[in-house]
């Protein structure tokens, strides 16, 4: 984000030009934002879905993380 200009010497004409832009600005982010919002509310709605087909059972259930931590840290070898 850019520092404010010395605000005393700008003009009234560039300092409502300012106020437009940053404006235009805030809109951009605002639509952004909503957006982004309603991308995870429809991820958020599948995983429920997800969830509840399976009795809420997630797929990581059947992995053995313990195993799985001492294969990634290379202290274990991978069943072949």
């Amino acid at each position: 984000m850019e520092p404010l200009p010395d605000l005393g010497s700008l003009s009234e004409t560039e300092l409502k030009s300012l106020i437009d832009d940053l404006e235009h600005q805030e809109h951009e982010v605002s639509y952004q934002r909503r957006l982004l919002h309603g991308k995870i509310d429809i991820l958020r709605a599948e995983l429920v879905a997800r969830l509840q087909a399976t009795g809420g059972q997630s797929v990581l259930d059947q992995v053995d993380v313990d195993r799985l931590t001492a294969i990634l840290t290379g202290k274990t070898a991978p069943t072949a």
